[in-house]
């Protein structure tokens, strides 16, 4: 059988292959008003796609907690039980072409109130539709982004809130899979990191205090997410700082795994970067898969690869030679909705086929 698309169980839930589908952001919501966060057609299309093209697990973009929370105003949100019914529109479909529904949910931290990407990506200040930005300290991603607001003690237990009833919601949206986004310079990667955490308190200084907050809202989400479904953590494994400066690393990211485990994670979502801007990132095909392959040997914490995965056979490759249980697609999916029909076609597996589209096997 193909490694690839042989089935994965976590908990009771099992997903019917390893080809599965990364968060990536649509920026397709309204901004304001009572739609601000709601998903609309556009994202029912867009993942009704990639289910109906053989995808095993869908991860939502990342969907915010709180308003204050998205990356873009253009974000979807489940801060509001408004925003339920439209995403378990979504859900349903997705199971009727048996793909699990994954919901990653996130907050932005100081990365908060940008613009859409194909408008240039940059801060949007109060007057133009954004807002101000909180963080673990008042340090800037860059000069671009403004110095966010620190946030309190009682701050940071409101956000751990924010994420626990973000969690309920997507109970009730039909989600089968939680993510809690602590990937990508966002608010719970820049505690994370001694490169954007720069507290005295109880939610900084050492390797406890830094993950102190991330192991808060781990706690939150799975104390309400059902004890029989899978709860994931996104991580990005390094900040690309160069050795001696101040941040997170890999070696940090497999201390990290092992409590992330303890704290009832299932599966680690391996990324890189995204805290520290200028870096230079050795981009390149599977680029970040020695990361998840570092942290599959080194802990018993399942770990799911990305990083310009585009071929079938290099995922096969990956998954048979023990470096992750699964594979996490982005671009590509976008170029090819189709991709896991197309890789079961090339190894010789099945996969679910709508009827609608046998003529096509």
């Amino acid at each position: 059988m193909s490694a690839l698309f042989e089935p994965y169980t976590l908990r009771n839930l099992t997903i019917p292959n390893r080809v599965w589908m990364a968060p990536m952001c649509q920026y397709s919501a309204e901004a304001t008003g009572p739609g601000a966060g709601v998903a609309t057609d556009w994202h029912l299309a867009h993942y009704a796609a990639r289910a109906t093209g053989g995808t095993g697990l869908i991860l939502t973009e990342a969907t915010a907690v709180s308003p204050e929370g998205r990356i873009s105003p253009y974000d979807l949100g489940i801060w509001s039980d408004d925003q339920i019914a439209p995403l378990r529109r979504i859900t349903d479909f997705l199971k009727s072409q048996h793909t699990v529904p994954g919901i990653q949910i996130a907050h932005a931290g100081r990365k908060a109130a940008t613009d859409a990407p194909w408008r240039g990506g940059g801060p949007l200040g109060p007057d133009a539709g954004g807002w101000q930005p909180v963080g673990p300290s008042p340090v800037a991603f860059d000069e671009r982004h403004p110095v966010p607001t620190e946030l309190t003690v009682d701050g940071i237990r409101r956000v751990v809130g924010e994420f626990a009833d973000a969690a309920r919601r997507a109970l009730a949206a039909g989600f089968e899979v939680a993510e809690v986004h602590g990937a990508h310079g966002y608010l719970i990667g820049e505690f994370l990191s001694a490169h954007s955490n720069r507290r005295t308190d109880a939610y900084g200084g050492d390797f406890a205090g830094r993950t102190r907050f991330a192991l808060e809202v781990v706690d939150a989400v799975r104390a309400v997410w059902p004890d029989d479904k899978p709860l994931f953590f996104r991580i990005s494994a390094t900040d690309w700082l160069e050795d001696g400066v101040p941040g997170w690393t890999a070696d940090d990211t497999v201390r990290f795994a092992p409590l992330l485990k303890e704290h009832g994670v299932d599966l680690l979502d391996v990324s890189t970067g995204g805290n520290a801007a200028g870096v230079r990132i050795p981009t390149g095909p599977h680029y970040q898969v020695p990361f998840a392959a570092r942290v599959k040997a080194a802990t018993d914490l399942p770990v799911a690869a990305v990083g310009l995965i585009t071929e079938a056979a290099e995922a096969e490759k990956i998954l048979a030679n023990g470096e992750a249980d699964a594979v996490l697609l982005g671009r590509e999916l976008l170029r090819d909705p189709s991709f896991a029909r197309r890789a079961a076609r090339e190894l010789g597996a099945d996969v679910h086929v709508p009827n609608q589209y046998l003529r096509s096997v």
